[in-house]
């Protein structure tokens, strides 16, 4: 392991950045500050933040509908953040883009697309454009079990084969497509398995861990960087909530079960990895609850922040596109 304290630290910083920005989310849906679907990833941090610190910040990643984790992962500002949700002018993307398409290039975040399996040709082509520029930048997708069954996945991962390019695919298979067991929709017990198709490396890792995804991704970012071509990696996972927040499901309607849902809840990622840091002297108790406090205060800032911010004015629809076919008039 070649994390500093100082590393390892953050990396529990940003697992509890995600689970803190999302519970408020939650919130926000139920009272109806936040227009539209919101997917949450809770229960999904540590195969998140695992991944994204294997990254250096001048590298890519492309991330999917389960939108909220996968910037914030990657160093991008919770403020800016919360106040895209709510639709704010002060939002990532001033307010266009909402929870399923954020995008932060300041920090590699190249956007989310509530389009299933429709980031795998975007990283496949920052991976070609990487090379194309003579840079070593790789770029890490993330996808659902539910996407490796689309056609973009089997297209981007043969090309990206093909031509070596520096990317990882990282499935985030957390058992379910919505309601749909994965056991059902999938023909393969581990999607890890479809590498083989493309003959370049696949490797299944436990998606609660952070340090095994940190590991696991980190080996495929060198081979990429290497000009070895691409990893697919499984990391397997569960999502607490459901599949999104302000439709109509409960947590347990019938397709999974109370005992499956308590299992996977004993192997909840901030409880584990608090209990690791604790155990090994990185953090003692008093720590690892101030560090959560400060996460609190600063996902309650970003909220304050969001709410005070000004909507976009109507003349600003068509700005960032490549025409302004109508005049806004008052």
């Amino acid at each position: 392991m070649d994390l500093t304290k100082e590393q390892l630290v953050e990396m529990y910083r940003r697992m509890l950045r995600i689970r803190r920005f999302d519970e408020q989310a939650v919130e926000l849906v139920a009272q109806g500050e936040i227009p539209g679907a919101v997917h949450t990833t809770i229960g999904q941090e540590a195969e998140v933040v695992g991944a994204c610190m294997a990254l250096r910040p001048d590298d890519y990643m492309v991330g999917n509908h389960r939108s909220h984790g996968h910037p914030i992962g990657k160093g991008a500002d919770v403020r800016r953040l919360m106040a895209e949700l709510l639709g704010k002018r002060t939002g990532i993307n001033k307010g266009k883009g909402g929870s399923m398409h954020l995008a932060d290039f300041s920090v590699g975040s190249l956007g989310e697309s509530s389009i299933v399996g429709s980031g795998i040709p975007v990283a496949t082509g920052a991976a070609l454009g990487a090379r194309l520029q003579g840079t070593d930048r790789v770029c890490l997708c993330f996808f659902g079990d539910g996407a490796s069954n689309q056609g973009a996945f089997h297209e981007g991962l043969n090309l990206a084969a093909i031509w070596k390019l520096p990317a990882i695919y990282l499935c985030e298979n957390n058992g379910y497509a919505v309601t749909t067991p994965a056991r059902y929709a999938v023909a393969v017990t581990d999607i890890a398995a479809r590498a083989r198709s493309y003959d370049i490396p696949g490797v299944t890792v436990d998606g609660q861990d952070p340090l095994a995804v940190y590991e696991v991704v980190r080996e495929a970012v060198a081979r990429a960087r290497a000009g070895q071509g691409p990893t697919l990696v499984e990391a397997k996972t569960y999502r607490y909530r459901e599949h999104a927040e302000g439709v109509l499901f409960d947590t347990l309607a019938g397709y999974r079960s109370q005992e499956e849902y308590a299992q996977w809840q004993q192997r909840d990622p901030i409880v584990l990895f608090r209990n690791y840091l604790v155990r090994e002297g990185i953090l003692d108790e008093a720590d690892a609850a101030q560090l959560d406090a400060e996460v609190r205060a600063e996902i309650a800032a970003a909220v304050a922040f969001a709410r005070e911010s000004p909507y976009p004015d109507p003349e600003e629809a068509f700005e960032g596109l490549y025409t302004e076919p109508i005049a806004i008039t008052r």
